[in-house]
């Protein structure tokens, strides 16, 4: 059975965005960058992959979910079709259809097409964002791989978003965890079971 993760970059005090959905303040460069885009190639847009002539088939991921929030981020870098190399699905329930021929809606019911998903065959799922569809996903996440930022950012858009309360924690272990010189932490956790 395929795997969901939740790869995902995240301020010290779990935000993912500004309020109004910006990532600006998370910086460019350093040591990290360089090692886990080798790791995780296909988690950059199909544009950054092209610049970078990065052209190697998909490692770890073929597919990505996203939600309208985290969708709309890569339109307004020009494209509905932000990851045109994996197969791509946006959440929404206020589109009127798919952005894009190359993106799937799913309007209803997303952790049952997650579960349907993770049936078929294939590479693993790569749950983009936004904080509510993790929140919403959270019973399906098998994964979190979270690039930890040194950032205090104090109000945003949260890691899980707010939704029900949980019946019970959702615990995890620590797979892996690397810290880079540049101080981003790579914490790799897998659900415990």
């Amino acid at each position: 059975m395929r795997k969901l993760t939740y790869y995902v970059a995240a301020t010290i005090d779990g935000f993912i965005a500004t309020e109004d959905g910006s990532v600006d303040f998370f910086p460019v460069g350093g040591d990290h960058g360089p090692t886990i885009t080798a790791q995780y190639p296909e988690t950059l847009p199909s544009k950054v992959r092209e610049t970078l002539g990065i052209d190697r088939p998909n490692a770890n991921f073929d597919t990505v979910i996203m939600g309208r929030r985290t969708h709309d981020f890569g339109v307004r870098t020009g494209t509905a079709s932000p990851y045109a190399h994996l197969r791509q699905f946006v959440v929404s329930t206020t589109l009127p259809a798919a952005p894009d021929p190359a993106v799937e809606l799913i309007a209803a019911d997303p952790l049952a097409r997650v579960r349907e998903l993770k049936r078929e065959k294939g590479l693993g799922i790569w749950l983009c964002g936004g904080g509510e569809l993790a929140q919403a996903l959270l019973p399906e996440i098998d994964q979190i791989y979270l690039k930890l930022y040194p950032i205090v950012l104090g109000r945003g858009r949260p890691l899980f978003g707010a939704g029900p309360r949980l019946p019970e924690p959702a615990h995890f272990r620590t797979i892996t965890s690397q810290v880079f010189e540049d101080g981003v932490a790579f914490v790799k956790y897998a659900r415990s079971r």
